[in-house]
């Protein structure tokens, strides 16, 4: 698999990168400990049309594929991991209806997130939810022009932020994933009810909270796809969509090992500078294999998606860069924290803040565990 990356595509990256750590970078540490959804960098995305950058021309987007959105998603999370959430997101939401949308959908709604118009959802996770989507409760029942939205998704990213919604839910439970439908929501739908912000251990800039629906009437043109079409469309949306995440642990680990990398050159101990220890040049050695090696399995499934997006190995090959680059990302930032020593500890520094943005990487878009399952279930078929 050729993934060299084109001239416009180094383009892209040097662009991205150069944003990324003079705006991004400065206000990072201010994001995470306020707690608050960055608008600022949200706008200067939207205003270098960023946030569409795989979607098609035609719905407002770059067209430049899904190897383009991985660079960017990369030099982002790079400098801020809360900002990069932005970024996965407006992807995970804007995918099912790239998939599976009609044509006014996508004019109306994928348009509207691929410009930038709003930040988009994707409400899946349930109380008793999550790895198992067959376990939801949410229905939809059918009445007259539409259909009423009952039930509750928690850790909706984005979800008070959002000006488009992206729902899965039961339209028929006695079919099982045969029975489950996708249908698309505006902000102010009657009966959408937004929850509390979560407080959590990182990412802490990405608003997250409880969606419930109470009622809530939705048009039947407010359906993604035929009625019980929504578990396969969700399921297709997360092999294009795992890739993401793999590109915002890649980017959390390379900015953490650049710092380490820096400070291992300017901290003295015993007299000599920290990288001048065989121990530590190891263990930069062993840091920099992971992210190299991840960033070698993150492009390939970006490449694959560009060029052979029906190839059968697209799920086994997204599940494994998840998999490995969130890992990579978790050990990386860790052993970061521990070159800085008692500093790496405090939120003087940015790798303490990075430790705690990777973990978020091997637990959604499906945990480690799931990657697993599915990587064995695929070479065992």
């Amino acid at each position: 698999m050729d993934f060299k990356l084109s001239e416009d595509q180094i383009m892209l990256q040097d662009t991205i990168r150069r944003i990324a750590q003079e705006q991004f970078a400065p206000r990072a540490a201010e994001i995470d400990s306020t707690e608050r959804f960055p608008w600022e960098n949200f706008e200067l995305l939207r205003d270098n049309g960023l946030l569409g950058v795989n979607v098609e021309e035609e719905y407002g987007g770059a067209g430049a594929g899904q190897l383009a959105l991985l660079l960017v998603l990369e030099e982002t999370a790079r400098a801020c991991g809360s900002t990069s959430v932005i970024l996965t997101n407006q992807g995970l939401s804007s995918e099912p209806l790239m998939l599976a949308g009609s044509e006014e959908q996508k004019k109306k709604w994928l348009y509207r997130l691929a410009t930038g118009e709003c930040p988009g959802a994707m409400a899946i996770t349930e109380p008793n939810a999550g790895s198992d989507v067959a376990g939801m409760r949410t229905t939809a029942t059918k009445t007259k022009g539409g259909w009423l939205l009952n039930g509750s998704k928690i850790f909706i990213t984005q979800a008070g932020v959002a000006g488009i919604t992206c729902v899965i839910c039961y339209t028929d439970k006695s079919k099982g994933n045969k029975g489950m439908s996708m249908f698309v929501l505006e902000k102010d739908a009657k009966g959408m009810i937004i929850g509390k912000p979560e407080h959590k251990m990182g990412i802490r800039g990405s608003d997250t909270r409880e969606i419930s629906f109470e009622e809530c009437f939705v048009p039947d043109e407010q359906m993604v796809g035929p009625e019980g079409s929504g578990f396969k469309t969700l399921m297709t949306t997360f092999n294009f969509s795992r890739p993401n995440i793999a590109a915002q642990a890649l980017g959390i680990a390379q900015g953490a090992l650049d710092a380490a990398i820096a400070y291992a050159k300017e901290r003295s101990q015993f007299g000599k500078p920290l990288a001048s220890f065989q121990g530590m040049q190891w263990m930069i050695a062993e840091m920099a294999l992971g992210v190299e090696t991840a960033r070698t399995i993150v492009y390939r499934a970006g490449a694959m998606i560009d060029t052979e997006p029906k190839h059968p190995d697209i799920p086994k090959i997204c599940s494994m860069a998840k998999w490995y680059a969130s890992d990579v990302a978790m050990k990386v930032t860790t052993d970061a924290v521990q070159i800085f020593g008692g500093y790496g500890y405090t939120r003087e520094y940015p790798v303490e803040r990075m430790m705690r943005d990777a973990k978020i990487t091997q637990i959604y878009e499906g945990t480690n565990q799931v990657q697993r399952i599915i990587v064995s279930n695929w070479m065992l078929k």
